[in-house]
């Protein structure tokens, strides 16, 4: 398969073609223009600035990198503070767009609401939270959901592999988690702690490579993190498949996308300012760009793109709100 880089360069090319062989007709409207000229038909200036989620970072990252291929006079800058963070600079307006690995919360929707700030919810692919250990560990062959609460919450004291399962090893659990801004822990800490207190020896980054490092380091070690930071890691790392109630289930392209792999299972967003889209062009139109190659994106970093109709329906979305 082609790489994206060169499908946007030949689309680059073919779109010089076209607008040499139709003459300079509309040569003044590249410095900006109405909505209801196509924001792809002229040479776009502005900054985006995105921020959230490490999890959804990946994907932002390959789709900037290409959309500025096509529009190289538009900056998109992508940072990583984690869900929590991110939605705390949409909150006060520092950015337009928050990348985050869970839902909007109730606080939050309130903060954006007492700012006049409406928003719309784009979802842009699927996620299986990954459980690893060390490749060393040849004793986890799978891990219950009731096995993975008793290991993580908080009980005080030490946690050895003995205590969660008869015949493992009488060493100490070292633990590596997201931290508290991430969706990632959000999601762990609804589906698996129930909001129980996390272990607190656990080491917490919002750096998932630094989780990465530390799991592949340490023979009893466990950690967390989204599926693409696994299959990045896949050689340095051992998956443990997960048993939601139905048998263990290890985390692929197939059981996330069915929903098989549970509950570890869930969706990755990104939540833009509606305003941002209706009065500038350069965010509508990188906004469009995203929907439009979310889901092969997606793929190429390692998560699970939406059903085609899903990313139709929020491009629509798009142009309601450019109306």
């Amino acid at each position: 398969m082609k790489s994206f880089k060169y499908l946007a360069m030949s689309a680059m090319i073919g779109s010089a073609l076209m607008l040499a062989a139709c003459g300079t007709d509309n040569a003044e409207g590249n410095n900006g223009g109405s909505k209801t000229e196509e924001a792809g038909d002229k040479q776009l200036q502005g900054e985006v600035h995105i921020d959230g989620s490490s999890t959804v970072f990946p994907i932002a990252e390959a789709v900037a990198e290409e959309y500025m291929l096509s529009q190289p006079e538009v900056n998109v800058t992508v940072g990583l503070s984690g869900s929590g963070g991110g939605f705390e600079k949409l909150i006060a307006g520092e950015i337009k767009m928050s990348n985050a690995s869970r839902p909007i919360k109730e606080e939050e929707k309130a903060a954006l609401e007492e700012k006049g700030l409406d928003y719309t919810e784009l979802e842009l692919a699927y996620d299986g939270l990954s459980v690893v250990v060390n490749k060393e560990n040849d004793w986890v062959d799978h891990l219950t959901v009731e096995e993975l609460k008793k290991m993580w919450v908080d009980t005080g004291k030490p946690v050895k592999w003995s205590d969660i399962r008869e015949g493992w090893p009488d060493e100490e659990i070292k633990f590596y988690s997201p931290g508290t801004d991430s969706g990632t822990y959000d999601y762990f800490n609804e589906v698996i702690l129930e909001d129980a207190q996390i272990n607190k020896g656990a080491t917490l980054s919002e750096d998932d490579n630094v989780l990465v490092q530390g799991v592949s380091g340490d023979k009893n070690a466990i950690g967390y993190f989204g599926y693409a930071y696994y299959l990045e890691n896949k050689d340095k790392l051992k998956v443990v498949p997960i048993d939601g109630g139905k048998g263990p289930v290890e985390p692929t392209n197939e059981t996330i996308e069915s929903g098989e792999y549970a509950p570890l299972s869930r969706p990755l967003y990104t939540y833009v300012i509606n305003d941002a889209i209706k009065e500038d062009d350069a965010m509508y139109d990188y906004s469009k760009f995203l929907l439009e190659n979310a889901g092969v994106m997606a793929e190429e970093v390692g998560y699970v793109s939406l059903p085609e109709d899903k990313y139709t329906k929020q491009l629509e979305k798009l142009e309601e709100l450019r109306k």
